[in-house]
Formats: structure tokens, sequence, C-alpha cells
């Protein structure tokens, strides 16, 4: 059985920040999550968190029936802190320690050193990295067996020509793990309990420790402070962009596209730049992603097409549709097969018919648009009183002229024709014109207003 350790405990002052480190996001999901989720892939059975500086804020965002919360009321050192959840492991599990503020580290990685652990003995993942400073180094014997984790402030001249660096990351069994860690010395500068110091423990007690090696190194990257954030955030993008076209997506630039929810993109989708996702959107076959586009939590149909600096939240985007440039779909909004939202068009909580099309300057606020209806520019629906919202019934085929205002409660029945400029307050009888217009007077010997003489 396999039980997980995510260390989440330490403070982040590097940071500068009210909000503890851990849960500071990557992709808009608090670090610490993408670790615990990264559990999940591996299928451990138990999720053990170790949290300390705002570990009420912690344990609240990662409340989960398969994930426990331990304090470590004092923080002395990483070894210190995975001894305060390895007492709640079963003695014969294999135990992976990960850290919450290490948020790339991929499943696939991590089961190759759950895999070796399975033979007993303890295991690292180690990484070769080109420019290992700064990273404690793993020493091997004449055999290439680990002996040793030197760190770099204490490694020699040699040592530091090593490229294989410790990640920090191991697995042991259970009972292993729980009685070295309670012979981990604090003798040292720093007066803390390492958890590497476990290893040399195993090599005293005639064990064997395993090295897995990865050469993935954006994916052991930790956060520290906001520039290693940013940059993790960029590595955590263009990992997401890689996978969408080897989906066979064309991302224009995988640079400028960012992705801070669950994307599911099917073949011959183009994104343009600088286009944000949020929440879980999904994207049919052959649609088209203009610039500066945000989508949240939304449907986009196959070959439906939107256009440059639209806001589409909480809407449903059917096949071949058009929408924007510069419209806002919120909530609510369900465009059907063919439907056209154009420039600085608003819809919210309206179902547009297919074909039906409001191609600019507009406001459509509770209401259903028949199929193959036309709403002019300048046109709004007033669906709210002050108190009440109320809804705007347009049957099939309606044409409402430029600049009109539709009061609701109303209803607009099949083939209804509303004037240009009109104001209309009830009941529009199908195949019949509405005019509700104030009546026009032109007043001879009208004089323009002028200004005064300085």
């Amino acid at each position: 059985m396999l039980e997980v350790i995510v260390l989440a405990a330490g403070r982040g002052t590097r940071m500068r920040s009210a909000l503890p480190k851990v849960l500071h996001p990557v992709g808009n999901k608090p670090m610490v999550s993408h670790v615990i989720e990264t559990a999940r892939e591996l299928n451990a059975a138990k999720i053990h968190v170790v949290v300390g500086h705002g570990g009420d804020a912690v344990s609240e965002a990662i409340a989960a029936d398969d994930v426990s919360t331990y304090s470590q009321l004092e923080q002395l050192g990483t070894g210190h802190a995975t001894l305060t959840a390895a007492p709640f492991c079963g003695s014969e599990s294999t135990v992976l320690v990960l850290f919450g503020d290490v948020p790339l580290l991929s499943s696939d990685v991590l089961v190759d050193v759950v895999r070796a652990a399975s033979s007993g003995n303890p295991v690292l993942l180690a990484a070769k990295l080109d420019d290992p400073t700064g990273y404690g180094r793993v020493v091997r014997n004449a055999a290439g067996e680990f002996a040793k984790v030197v760190e770099h402030k204490d490694s020699t001249a040699t040592e530091r020509e090593i490229g294989e660096i410790n990640t920090g990351v191991l697995a042991a069994r259970g009972a292993d793990l729980l009685g070295w860690l309670k012979r981990v010395s604090n003798d040292n500068a720093q007066g803390e309990y390492y958890l590497p110091d476990v290893l040399g423990l195993a090599i005293e007690d005639g064990a064997v420790v395993n090295v897995v090696v990865t050469d993935r190194a954006d994916d052991i990257l930790g956060v520290n402070d906001r520039i290693q954030l940013e940059q993790i955030e960029r590595s955590f993008q263009r990992k997401q962009a890689r996978a969408l076209m080897a989906a066979g997506v064309h991302v224009a630039d995988s640079g400028r596209l960012d992705v801070r929810g669950s994307l599911s993109c099917s073949e011959d989708v183009f994104i343009d730049v600088n286009v944000l996702i949020e929440g879980d959107v999904v994207i049919g076959r052959g649609a088209i992603i203009e610039a500066n586009c945000v989508l949240k939590d939304c449907v986009i149909g196959e070959d439906a097409h939107v256009r440059a600096f639209t806001h589409i939240e909480g809407a449903s985007v059917g096949q071949t549709c058009q929408v924007g440039p510069y419209a806002r779909l919120r909530p609510g909004a369900d465009l059907g097969v063919g439907a056209k939202v154009g420039n600085f068009v608003e819809v919210k909580n309206s179902r547009f018919g297919d074909g039906a099309k409001a191609n600019h300057l507009a406001y459509v606020g509770d209401a259903s648009v028949g199929a193959g209806s036309n709403i002019g520019a300048g046109t709004i629906t007033c669906n709210y009183d002050g108190a009440n919202k109320h809804r705007t019934e347009l049957g099939d085929h309606v044409f409402i002229g430029s600049n009109s205002t539709l009061v609701a409660p109303i209803q607009i029945e099949d083939n209804g024709f509303v004037a240009a400029g009109s104001t209309i307050t009830s009941k529009v009888g199908s195949s019949q014109l509405a005019v509700g217009r104030a009546k026009q007077r032109n007043i001879e010997g009208w004089s323009r207003p002028e200004k005064p003489e300085k």
C-alpha cells in the first residue's frame, strides 16, 4: 500500500505575503493542491499533509476524505516535519515524501520511485542539472552506488562538479522510515533535523539506497519567492500548451497561453495569443479563438469563431457561431447553431435560436430569441425593474429595428417587426409591425443656442 506525506509547513518569508506559501497559485490552483493531485494519480491510499504557518487556512483549502493534516508546531527541519506524520503511516506501507512547494513533479516520474521502493530498500529521487549550483550533490561510491548527499556549501571542489542533485523526494517502508527519523540528529549549524540524513542511517543499517534519476529539470523546481513562482507558472503553462499541441491543437504561441483550469480541445482548434482559460472549458473541433479572449466555464461548439477581445463566462456557444470582437457572454447565455453575437454586444441568461443574431451594440438579458431573429444596433432588453428580473420572449424570425427598447415582461411573436427607435411595452402579435415612437415635430424659426461673447 502506498501512503504519501506532503511537507507543507514552511512560512515562505521570501514570498513577502500573508498567504501561506503553499497556497500561492500555479495555474489558478494552490501549489499544494497540485502535489495532492499527483499523489492521487499514484493511487495513494492515504495522503498525510504536514502544516505549520497558516495551518488552518491550508487545512481548509485541501480538506478531503483522503487527506489528513498534522501540525508541526515548531519548524525544526524537514526531518522533524516528516516525523510529525510518519507515526500515522502503516509499518508495511511504502511511504513517499513530497514537498508542497514543488508543484510540477509528475506522477510518471514518481511511479518509478514507488516501484523501486517496493523492493524494501529506501529510494532517493535525483535529477541531472546543467547548473547544479545551490543544490545538494548525490555522491556515489566506486561501484556507482549511493554513498551520501553533500550540501552545496559543504561540498569540495570535486563534489561541486557533480551534476546529479538531491531533490529531497524519497520513499521507504513505513517502519524503516519512522525508525531512521527518530535517530536523525540536529547536530549541525542550523540545529535542524534534515530528512536526507535518514539515507545515511539506512546505509549504516546495511540497507542499499536506490537512486532514480530524472532529467526533467523543470519538474523538480521549488518555490521560495515570487520570481520562482512566476518561473514555475510559465513552466506549467508551457507544459499545458505542449500537451494541447500534441493532441492536434494549433497554439499560436505557447508562451502566451494561460490555462488556469481544465481545457478539453478537439483536433484542429486554433488558439491565438494571449488567450486566458479559467474553470472548465470545452472547445469543439475546428473552432477558432482569436487573440486576447477570456473563456471561463464555457463550451465552444465545432467550427465556432470567437473573435478578438471577447469574454465568455458560463455560456454555451453552438456550432458555427460567430462571437465578437469585443462581445461579452455572461452566465446563462446559450447560442444555437450559426447564431451571431457581434461587437460590443452583451448577452446574459438568454437563449439565441439557430441563426439568430445581434450584430452590434446591444444588451440582451433574460431573453429567448427565436431562430432567425435579428436584433438591431442599440437595442436593449429592460429586464430589471429595480427589484425583480423579467423575461423578454422573441419568436422566430422577429426583427428588432435599431435603437429599440424592449420593456420586460414582453412577448413578440413569430415574424413580429419592431420599427427602429421604438419603446415597446406590450405584446406584439405574429407578423405585426410595432411602432413605439414619440410623434416628431419640426419647429419653424428655431434659433440655435449661441455662446455669450467674452
